[in-house]
């Protein structure tokens, strides 16, 4: 299997640089070659473009609009200006020393046997 593998890659790496070649070798023949002559394209002669048209003026001003007025803002609430005291527990006079003991989980060592079925009688005898 593993000579299978390196064969391919053997073949993957020669195609590569052979079509790396072509490609090389294209570019380079199109550099080398001259630029092909483009024939002339007749020139089109485009219609006039349409006048503007005049737009109608309104006749009469149109009437201003309705202003209402606007609510007044209702005044923000005060702050108070000084923070309420707070009481705070007691620190414990002295700390542990020791850290509690973490549970122990029971993983068994040993599988269970599983119970098997046993055949059938045989109808014939080897």
């Amino acid at each position: 299997m593993a000579a299978f593998n390196r064969n391919l890659v053997l073949a993957f790496v020669v195609v590569l640089s052979i079509s790396s070649m072509e490609v090389s070798f294209a570019a380079r023949h199109l550099m080398q070659s001259s630029q092909p002559t483009m024939p002339t394209l007749p020139k089109v002669a485009l219609p006039p473009l349409p006048a503007m048209p005049t737009l109608p003026k309104a006749a009469a001003a149109l009437p201003p609009m309705p202003a209402t007025p606007l609510p007044t803002m209702p005044s923000l609430p005060t702050m108070p200006t000084t923070m309420p005291k707070v009481t705070l527990p007691p620190l414990p006079a002295s700390l542990p020393t020791t850290m509690p003991s973490f549970p122990t989980i029971n993983i068994p060592t040993t599988l269970p046997s599983i119970p098997f079925f046993t055949p059938p009688p045989s109808t014939t005898s080897p």
